[in-house]
């Protein structure tokens, strides 16, 4: 839940090399991609979109079949 001053304007982010900075510096503090997420949309206007894009893919592992012999 998000504290009682979340009426309080915050700065929007929409210049992607901003975006890519803020959010090198987010991760950096951040425990997971998601605590990274939450710092991000807790302190800033994003398109989350954008965000996506600056974040390195993050692919699952694969799940290996076990080969019939």
């Amino acid at each position: 839940m998000r504290p009682a001053d979340s009426l309080l304007p915050r700065p929007a982010l929409t210049n992607p090399s901003l975006l890519a900075a803020t959010v090198s510096s987010l991760s950096h503090r951040a425990a997971s991609r998601q605590d990274l997420w939450r710092l991000l949309t807790d302190s800033y206007t994003v398109d989350l979109d954008e965000v996506a894009a600056v974040l390195p893919r993050q692919e699952p592992e694969p799940d290996w079949l076990p080969s019939k012999g």
